[in-house]
């Protein structure tokens, strides 16, 4: 269980995330102010810190400072309603490793946070082994990014890569359109909706020599990488 403190001085949303993330797995510490979060550094181990920029006592800024210097091995992320391009360059500058702006739907945070700790958890060995997957008669080589049948290549553009890996990473399980368009196109619309659908039928024409293998749209959810003969 990953274990998440919320800095946040706003009553009603410091509850309504405290509540969500933890029915949503999490252990979560809440404080208002950034010298409990200071204090609550010192006594508890944390896997990552969401920061708002507006604080009774100091700036989120401030606060992310002294958490470099003296927490530098947690990742922090900042969820404001600060949108200003000077905020957000601010903000990553000072080492934060995502910039999210107030408001923001709930699921949408959740998904980047759960995409945020997998990244930041692997070691190099899972990176390695991550970049080969065994889809029925295909290999995917991510690192080359080319998909193999029968010892012939076909080359990948970028973003059709990083699909077939998520949906590789999550095979025979429900990838919802949210979790796909948050985590590749870093929003979910209606334009990006559609990108999506381009970019699963291109996968199928490349995966179709296969009949064990097929990407199912269910709909109004997501889309299921199928490979048949496994469990499911």
């Amino acid at each position: 269980m990953y274990t998440i403190l919320l800095v946040e001085d706003d009553t009603s949303l410091g509850y309504l995330l405290t509540e969500y993330l933890s029915i949503k797995g999490f252990k979560m510490s809440w404080t208002k102010n950034a010298e409990e979060a200071l204090q609550l550094l010192e006594s508890y181990s944390y896997d990552l810190i969401i920061l708002d920029v507006m604080l009774p006592d100091l700036t989120g800024f401030d606060l992310a400072k002294k958490i470099a210097a003296t927490f530098n091995t947690i990742p922090f992320l900042f969820l404001t309603a600060r949108s200003l391009k000077v905020d957000v360059l601010k903000g990553f500058a000072l080492g934060a490793v995502d910039y999210l702006k107030k408001p923001i739907d709930e699921e949408e945070l959740v998904v980047r946070i759960n995409a945020l700790l997998s990244r930041l958890s692997q070691n190099p060995s899972q990176e390695e082994n991550a970049q080969e997957f065994k889809l029925g008669n295909y290999l995917l080589n991510a690192r080359n990014m080319e998909l193999i049948f029968e010892g012939k290549p076909t080359r990948l553009t970028s973003k059709e890569c990083e699909l077939l890996v998520f949906l590789a990473m999550q095979k025979n399980q429900l990838c919802s359109h949210k979790e796909i368009l948050i985590t590749l196109w870093g929003k979910n619309d209606y334009f990006n909706r559609k990108s999506l659908n381009v970019f699963i039928s291109r996968l199928r024409k490349y995966l179709s020599q296969d009949d064990s293998l097929k990407i199912e749209n269910i709909h109004r959810r997501g889309f299921i990488l199928r490979e048949w003969g496994l469990e499911k």
